[in-house]
């Protein structure tokens, strides 16, 4: 790497948002850089942004992928509100991210990208270059396109091909903006193209290009710095959301002792971690692509009565799909995980956006009683932890879990800190042996009242299960009113006492006072980052997170009620607030909302926050 005598400023943390059209690989860009971020030691979140259609209007705003990083010196809980450094592969990508930049951002562009025809699709009347709308940033004007041509000559590329590699000249210039190492990603390109090993050489060529430019021009007298954050040791590596649900449950199934089996269809924006489980045949994981929705789910619980760890994955409109077989599999109570990477609603909706706007759908979307444990990942890293103790909850309980996740999880991501399995809780499935002479279907533990698990195959075990409601205890076909009143609440208190066993409800402040701030699932991050803020101004202000929806942990109603004001936070039109309503009407609950496909900025909390502090 080159020798530089520029003047290097320390950082605390910075924002990167890289942005171009949905085809100049911006995703890819941001993950090899998320991936030097994390070689570095530096704590980060990533935030993909990208449209639905396969291929969007090209040099259209509609068009335009994004991939945001916010990376520090310190626990970083957010992707960031605004970027310090934006790049702009054209002049759309720069349109649609004016307003999430810094007033001082540096832009990089690609200036060939910049001329007439590309204005008018984007909507500008001038140049934005040299229209005046950029004053106040530094603008890194850089002939992109041509220098990438220009460093893969000698290896006779087509003209298409040659281009494909320009983001990887942006890359290299960020890379040299922030000293950083390319190393790394020499290697990635390595492994990634080791059939193609031209590919290899014009993607190192090209990052050594726009490394080699942004040392050579006036425009970066100054680079930057960001030290390794405060880790504990350990073997760390960048995780998506949906990567670290994969890798939960797979420790899972290790830990309890059972194979694993996802049964699963592709949809957007769950479909990775069938991609995952599909990978790992050698810790006895099958992944089943079946034919629909349906297909998958009853897979699942066909696995599951014959011992192994089922899960099934989809987002909101697969739930939907999904719901008559959750019924099946709470009648049964046969334990399965239903993940469902939620996204914008309703039918087709926002496919690559985020929202939480499925949680009642969770809670309530089936026909009959038909009760299941509802729990929601807190954070990208988290969905490792929250498979892990939804698949612990399913197997030990006997009943469906629906894991809810969301975009914004499964696709950001974050460091990763990779646990041993045997230092995570130990899972018991109630598994019944050979010949137990006391052994009946539906004969419950006094605790859990969790019915035991007979493996079909093992002696003296035979049993039937279906869709029709069961006797007590002997598991026959029944329709005694009476049995199925009993029943339907043996099923309900069985879920209710679930509440044992998970944490009581954390306080973050005093545990008393003013305003307490609530969220659930995944505003974990940015709302703890805006109290944190105001803590450290010295604002009394509390927050309480859930992570734990059916049941609630059994302390809840005591928290709710040491604060005069209650301000329940999410990305719907209010449904968990809804939901405390229909449970704590004993409390007036304030809301704020959010449903723009987007996660909530640390700054439009802290301003809502502000305005009840000072009332």
């Amino acid at each position: 790497m080159s020798d530089k005598k520029d003047r290097i400023i320390e950082l605390k943390n910075a924002v990167i948002r890289f942005a171009g059209d949905s085809g100049d690989g911006m995703q890819l860009t941001g993950s090899l850089f998320s991936d030097s971020t994390a070689i570095v030691g530096n704590d980060f979140a990533t935030f993909p942004d990208y449209p639905a259609e396969i291929r969007a209007p090209q040099g259209t705003v509609s068009g335009v992928s994004g991939f945001q990083i916010h990376f520090g010196d310190m626990d970083i809980h957010t992707s960031g509100d605004q970027a310090d450094v934006l790049v702009a592969m054209n002049p759309a990508s720069l349109k649609a991210n004016m307003n999430w930049i810094t007033r001082e951002a540096i832009i990089i562009v690609d200036t060939d990208a910049f001329v007439e025809k590309n204005f008018k699709k984007a909507g500008y009347d001038e140049n934005p270059l040299t229209d005046g709308s950029l004053l106040g940033h530094l603008v890194i004007e850089a002939p992109i396109t041509t220098m990438t041509k220009e460093a893969v000559k000698d290896l006779q590329l087509d003209n298409k091909s040659a281009q494909k590699s320009k983001n990887m000249f942006a890359l290299g210039m960020v890379f040299f903006m922030f000293n950083r190492d390319y190393e790394g990603t020499f290697k990635f390109f390595e492994d990634k193209f080791k059939s193609n090993p031209l590919v290899v050489e014009a993607n190192k060529k090209v990052l050594l290009a726009g490394y080699h430019f942004a040392n050579t021009i006036e425009a970066f007298a100054n680079t930057y710095k960001v030290e390794p954050a405060p880790l504990k040791k350990g073997l760390y590596r960048n995780v998506t959301g949906n990567l670290a649900t994969s890798w939960g449950f797979l420790a899972a199934a290790e830990r309890s002792g059972r194979n694993l089996f996802l049964g699963s269809y592709p949809i957007t924006p769950a479909s990775e971690i069938l991609q995952e489980i599909s990978k790992h045949k050698q810790f006895t994981a099958i992944a089943f692509q079946a034919e629909d929705e349906i297909a998958g789910i009853v897979s699942a619980i066909g696995a599951s009565y014959a011992g192994s760890l089922a899960i099934t994955t989809t987002s909101g409109p697969g739930l939907s799909l999904k719901s008559e077989a959750i019924g099946l599999a709470v009648m049964t109570e046969l334990p399965i995980v239903i993940v469902d990477v939620q996204r914008g609603g309703p039918s087709t909706g926002l496919p690559t956006k985020s929202e939480q706007s499925d949680l009642m759908q969770a809670l309530y979307g089936r026909n009959g009683e038909a009760p299941v444990i509802v729990i929601a990942a807190t954070s990208s890293s988290d969905c490792f932890y929250a498979a892990y103790e939804a698949s612990k909850l399913a197997l030990e309980h006997m009943t469906p879990v629906i894991l809810l996740t969301d975009g914004a999880l499964a696709n950001g991501s974050e460091v990763f800190l990779i646990p041993k399995v045997a230092s995570l809780p130990e899972i018991a499935p109630p598994i019944v042996k050979a010949n137990d002479p006391d052994y009946k279907p539906y004969k419950r533990d006094e605790k859990k009242l969790n019915r035991p698990w007979a493996i079909p195959g093992t002696e003296g075990l035979r049993h039937r299960v279906g869709g029709l409601e069961k006797e007590d205890i002997t598991g026959h076909v029944s329709y005694d009113p009476l049995n199925h009143e009993k029943m339907i609440k043996l099923r309900q208190e069985k879920v209710d006492r679930v509440a044992e066993y998970i944490p009581e409800l954390s306080v973050i402040g005093e545990k008393e006072g003013d305003v307490l701030v609530v969220g659930w699932g995944g505003t974990y991050g940015v709302i703890l980052t805006a109290i944190e803020e105001l803590r450290e101004e010295g604002k009394k202000i509390s927050f309480a997170h859930f992570k734990h929806i059916m049941p609630l942990p059994k302390n809840t109603g005591d928290v709710l009620s040491k604060y005069k004001r209650i301000v329940v936070c999410e990305n719907n039109l209010g449904q968990f607030v809804n939901y405390l309503r229909m449970n704590f009407p004993m409390y007036d609950y304030l809301q704020y909302n959010k449903i723009q496909g987007l996660p909530f900025m640390v700054a439009e909390l802290k301003a809502h926050f502000n305005s009840l502090l000072n009332e």
